[in-house]
Parts: C-alpha cells; structure tokens; sequence
C-alpha cells in the first residue's frame, strides 16, 4: 500500500509575509511595456550591410516607428550600441556621432573610435552630400498613423575593423534608443532574412549581404515615475466641474523652480531663456501640476445627435509640443457623425470594436501646441449621432474611458466623481412642459 504524504505545514507568519508581498507587488506600477491600444507598436531597427570595404562593411541603419500614436520629438532620438570586438565608425552619412573617442593610434583618424558610440540624427539643412534618404530631420520621428512618410530614419555608417564576410562579422550588443531621455527598452539583434531592393523601374532586386533586426518597446513606467497629462470633466447638465485629481503628475512643494505662477514677475524670463526645449518641465503652479491637461465637455443633446468639446491646455513654459496627437476611447465613435478642427483616424485596437480614435492638429493650423500662455490651447467639437441601443446620459457614460496624449495614459478622475444626471430629471423633465401644456390649453379655448 503506498505511503501518503504528509502535507507540509507553513508557519503562520511566513504566511503573513508572503500575502503582503503578493498585495504590494500588485499596488506597485508595472514596467510592462504592453500598450492595449497599440498592442503591436514598436520601434524596429533594421541593420542592412550593403558592401564589403578592405576591413569591414557599408551598412544603412534604419528606425521604423511601428507605433499608432506614439512619436519622438525635438531633441530627438539617440541610438547607441556596444560593439562585438574592436570595431570603429570610418564615415557616416544621414548621421553623426556625439563623440569621436580616443582614435590616437590611426594615422588617418576615424569618425568614431568609442566602443559604445551613441549616433544622432543630422540636422535639416545639412549639405547633400551628407544626406540619404530618410535623413536630416533632427532626429524627430513621426509616428505610423499620423504621419507615415516620416516614420522612417535612417543613416549610412562605414565600419571598420570588423570582418569581411557573414561569417567573421558580428551583430553590436545593447542596443539602446533615447526619445531622447529613456522609455524604450530594445531586445537582442536577430539575424533575418536580408533586406531585399527593387531597381525604379520595378526589374531588378538585388539584396543586403546579412541584415539583422531589433525591437524596442517603449514603457511609460520606464520614461519618468509620474504622469505627464490628466483629464477634467464638465457636462451642460450638472454645474459640477471634476477637476483632475489633485497631485495627478506631483505636488505642488516649497522648492524654488518647481512651478510658476502665471502672473509671476519672473515668467517673461522663463520664457524668453534658454531652456525652452528642456526635458525637465517647468508648470505652471496648478492642483494637479500636470504639463498637460485634457477637458471633455459634454455640450449639446439633440433629438438625434449629441456634441462634444474637447480642449487640450499646456502648462509647460519649456515645451512646444509638435505633431502633438490625442488618443481617446470612447463607445460612441463608431457612431462619429463630423470632427471639427481636429484630424481624426479610427485606430480599431480590438478588431471589429470601433471605440477608439486618434485625434491630431491640421497642418499649419493647429498642429503645434504653444507653451503655457494666451495660445496654449487647442481645442475641437465632435458630433456624435445617438445609439437607441447603448446611448445614456446616465452613470457618466458620455465620458471617455481612457485618453492619452503623445502616447501616454493621462490621469481619469475617479468614476465616482463624474457629473451624473440630477436625480430628479425623469421627474422634472413633465412639469417643465407644464407650463406650456396650460397655455396651449388656455389658447385653444380662446380661438373657440
């Protein structure tokens, strides 16, 4: 007969200790970079080595930005990576290193000698004879819905002292990409299949000696530990304004320079200096110290259609936001009749599900969001037609589920602060039409 095992007792503080590690480990914040609204968006670099030089390689290095929504701008992206073995950076097109190194010991002196070069985009401008294609933004990078032309970058590098064949070659390691602080965090290269090109007249393909490829998701988490963006709520039927939480993205502190009033002495100063494009933000002192804030207004309900106004503020005095993008979910957009101001794209995360839309400014219009001041402010209505079957005003539903701006996930107000109907509006909405019930009445006795 088999022996049955004794069952093993767990003290009961070790218990303890493990059901509070589990509960923290749930409170705190991921640094997944699994974005439910792009759940495939990546940057991808993609490594061409074109042609064989005396000691090493020509190869075009390119970026596509596979994200909806999610864009880099000015300053733009750093990519950098360490090398295999000893390798150096002869000449470079379409690109630059920040730094050349220690390259003493060549007689005829290299672009870059660093084992871990970090290469940025040239500028707009620069002389033909250093460009190639899809070169010379800045290092700005457009994202895929928005502006597909200009999701691609890419530079041309001459690589020495590296090997002449598919066999002596080696992929670099640690592949990192700055937007241009940190966010994105790149996998391993992997050998694919090679990059093929077709000639312009469509005859020819020729083909790259290896190519190797590698991704790069991007975290919100992983980019800064608090929010940039927060959402406010009014409705035409309840005078309550939710504000954004208060301390959405930090709170307001006693250290100089961390916010600024709007009527401060000191304000022309900061935004006449020198750090206008700073990374670091400088906000206006507000409760919830967000660079940006969101507002949806429900405004108007027709008998067939209901209207919203969405407007988009910035309290950044360092940033002018270019190529800015809003990402809103919401049940009513497959039911989006006209968008006023705004571009608009259906973004269809879930397949058949039409609830989510990206929403962008028009091309010298509005399409640069000004640093907090009189002109930091966009602003767009949208006409929804109404559902008989899902539409409500009821339990906060006309307000969105989720909005990001620029790619992140801006702070929602808690559910249960949205502005809900009054709670005698079924019973009011009869004894407003009673007055006018009593003077139709009184007026037809009268024609009689």
């Amino acid at each position: 007969m088999a022996r049955q095992a004794r069952p093993v007792l767990v003290p009961p503080l070790v218990a303890s200790v493990a059901l509070l590690v589990l509960a923290f480990s749930s409170l705190m914040p991921s640094s997944e970079a699994y974005d439910p609204l792009d759940p495939n968006g990546n940057i991808t670099i993609k490594w061409d080595v074109l042609q064989w030089t005396p000691d090493g390689y020509l190869a075009v290095v390119s970026l596509y930005n596979y994200q909806q929504y999610r864009h880099i701008q000015s300053p733009g992206w750093k990519l950098g990576w360490v090398w295999a073995k000893k390798e150096i950076i002869w000449a470079m097109n379409g690109g630059q290193a920040t730094e050349q190194g220690d390259c003493s010991k060549f007689k005829t002196i290299p672009h870059c000698c660093k084992k871990d070069p970090e290469i940025v985009d040239l500028l707009p401008g620069t002389p033909y004879n250093l460009q190639i294609a899809n070169c010379c933004r800045g290092g700005v990078l457009n994202s895929w819905a928005q502006d597909p032309a200009n999701s691609v970058a890419s530079f041309q590098v001459s690589v020495g002292q590296a090997g002449t064949t598919n066999k002596t070659v080696q992929m670099p390691k640690n592949f990192t990409l700055k937007a241009p602080g940190p966010g994105y965090t790149c996998g391993q290269a992997k050998l694919v299949t090679p990059t093929r090109f077709f000639s312009p007249d469509g005859r020819r393909t020729t083909q790259a000696h290896m190519t190797w490829n590698v991704t790069c998701t991007y975290s919100q988490f992983v980019a800064q530990r608090s929010p940039t963006c927060c959402v406010s709520l009014s409705s035409f039927y309840n005078n309550t304004i939710v504000n954004c939480p208060t301390c959405s993205c930090g709170c307001q502190d006693n250290k100089p320079g961390s916010c600024i009033k709007g009527n401060s002495t000191y304000l022309s100063s900061v935004v006449s200096g020198n750090n206008k494009d700073s990374l670091a933000p400088l906000v206006q002192c507000t409760s919830h110290m967000c660079p940006i804030r969101v507002h949806w207004h429900v405004k108007v309900n027709y008998k067939q259609y209901w209207r919203v106004k969405i407007t988009v503020t910035n309290f950044n005095y360092r940033m002018n936001y270019s190529q800015w993008n809003l990402v809103t979910q919401h049940p009513s957009f497959d039911n989006l009749t006209t968008i006023f101001s705004f571009n608009y794209k259906s973004l269809n995360p879930y397949g058949v599900i039409n609830d989510t839309a990206m929403l962008w400014g028009i091309k010298y219009y509005n399409d640069l969001l000004m640093a907090a001041g009189p002109d930091g402010n966009v602003q767009s209505e949208l006409l929804f037609k109404k559902d008989p079957n899902t539409f409500t005003f009821q339990k906060g539903w006309a307000f969105p589920r989720r909005i990001y701006f620029n790619g992140d996930n801006c702070v929602m107000p808690p559910p249960d602060a949205y502005p809900w109907l009054p709670n005698a509006s079924p019973r009011v909405m009869p004894s407003l039409l009673l007055p006018f019930v009593t003077i139709w009445i009184a007026m037809t006795f009268l024609m009689v």
